[in-house]
This record gives structure tokens, C-alpha cells and sequence, in this order.
């Protein structure tokens, strides 16, 4: 069964939940695991690339856009439509929605700021969730 994990920012923390994605990018690939980034449209998906690219100017996250590298040698792949079929390991959901291809990863990570937006449709989300019996976690994090 697919395990859901909710990062909220704290209250006093400054970014927003791209920055939140850029940094659980960087520590799922330290544990040597394949993420798949979902985004909504194809216009946040190239927004995303550009911030891995600038994340840390020190490091690099091997990563990049459906249909323009090799998915097999890209263990982050960033996808507008969930491409490929054959990511199962971590979805890392930009959109404000559930995606309806969630249940074949091993764990999806939901990532919430302090915009309105987001938190009012982070709850509902995480309401589906446990309606649907999925286990939940949840965890405030600084940035």
C-alpha cells in the first residue's frame, strides 16, 4: 500500500513549497531512491528544472524533464502527465490535486506552504487519504 507523507513549512519558515520540493529532492536521492516530480502543467514542470539546476550551487541533483533525457540513468524525473509508467519507488506531487496515478509509488510526498491555497487544498488532500484507508505521516519542517 502506498505510504503518504505530508511536509508542511512551519510558520516562522521563509520559502515556499518549490524550495521545500528542492531540498526532500536532495535527501530521497541520498537515500539512492528514483523520485518522479509531478507537475501540473509543462510550464511549472521547466520552473522546477531551473531550481534543481540553482538548489545549491556547491551540489548537483541528477535530473531532468520527461521526453528530454535518458529515464533510465535520471533518477529525478520531472513529469507533467506522470510518464513514465515505470516509476514506482517516490512521487513528489507539485500539484493541488491527488494524482490519479499515486497508488503505483511506494510513497507519495505532499508538500504544503503557508499560501491559503495550498493549505486549504493540503487538508482536503490529506482528508481523501485517510478516507481511502492510506497510511498517513506528517512533518513540519524549517527552512
Amino acid at each position: 500500500m502506498t505510504h503518504i507523507k505530508f511536509y508542511s513549512l512551519q510558520p516562522n519558515s521563509h520559502g515556499n513549497y518549490l524550495q521545500l520540493a528542492c531540498r526532500l529532492v536532495e535527501r530521497i536521492c541520498a537515500d539512492h531512491l528514483r523520485i518522479l516530480v509531478y507537475c501540473p502543467d509543462s510550464e511549472q514542470a521547466q520552473l522546477f528544472d531551473r531550481l534543481l539546476w540553482t538548489f545549491h550551487q556547491d551540489s548537483f541533483l541528477p535530473h531532468g524533464l520527461v521526453g528530454s533525457v535518458d529515464p533510465q540513468w535520471t533518477p529525478v524525473l520531472i513529469s507533467s502527465d506522470g510518464q513514465p509508467e515505470t516509476e514506482q519507488q517516490v512521487l513528489l506531487n507539485l500539484s493541488l490535486e491527488i494524482p490519479v496515478f499515486f497508488e503505483r509509488f511506494e510513497r507519495v510526498c505532499e508538500l504544503i506552504d503557508h499560501s491559503p491555497e495550498r493549505i486549504a487544498t493540503g487538508r482536503e488532500r490529506f482528508r481523501q487519504y485517510r478516507e481511502r484507508g492510506f497510511p498517513l505521516e506528517h512533518h513540519s519542517i524549517r527552512l
